[in-house]
């Protein structure tokens, strides 16, 4: 739900504080408020944590609810459910009193967005976008709706996508072979 009809810029939205414990997203200048994640969405981000730990990336270079500055026609934030950073990115983090990663920063790895009802424009369009604007090496779209995961490289500025359902083993361009299905992410869990 757009909250204002009035662009706001980049600096006002890191000072916007209405008082609540609200969780928004600046899409082009609007802010936006974000649903409350749904226990399906947030098991599926929890199960990718703990599979990414078992891979071995440390735990201090994974994310949720990380806050990372795209660019669109004005500069967004988007709220990943799940982020990996590089090393260097999550150096240029530390001591820093908002987790966001500002556009002078190294980009994530990985961002993972599990789409939520009536939310599909956001992640398969605009995210997308934007992800791809920001060099953002692999984005994942968790879909239970549709129940697919596409996993999207970014390659020459652009994403190429690949679609796993069901029982398919999924394939990391990052990260090799998961040893995991599309079924169980979309379960959140083994």
């Amino acid at each position: 739900m757009t909250l204002t009809a009035l662009k706001i810029t980049f600096e006002e939205f890191l000072n916007y504080d209405d008082g609540t414990d609200s969780l928004y997203e600046l899409e082009n200048g609007e802010l936006i408020s974000m649903p409350a994640e749904s226990d399906l969405n947030q098991r599926i981000a929890s199960y990718l944590f703990a599979l990414f730990l078992k891979l071995g990336i440390s735990s201090y270079r994974l994310r949720i609810g990380i806050e990372i500055a795209a660019s669109g026609a004005r500069v967004s934030v988007r709220v990943p459910d799940l982020a990996v950073l590089s090393e260097e990115g999550a150096v240029a983090l530390e001591g820093a009193s908002r987790s966001i990663v500002l556009m002078d920063m190294p980009p994530p790895l990985l961002v993972v967005e599990v789409v939520s009802p009536k939310q599909e424009n956001r992640d398969y369009r605009y995210k997308r976008s934007e992800y791809a604007a920001r060099g953002i090496a692999e984005y994942w779209i968790v879909d239970p709706i549709q129940a697919r995961v596409t996993v999207l490289e970014w390659v020459e500025g652009l994403y190429e996508e690949k679609v796993y359902e069901s029982d398919t083993l999924l394939v990391s361009p990052l990260f090799g072979s998961l040893d995991v299905t599309a079924a169980q992410v979309l379960q959140g869990h083994s």
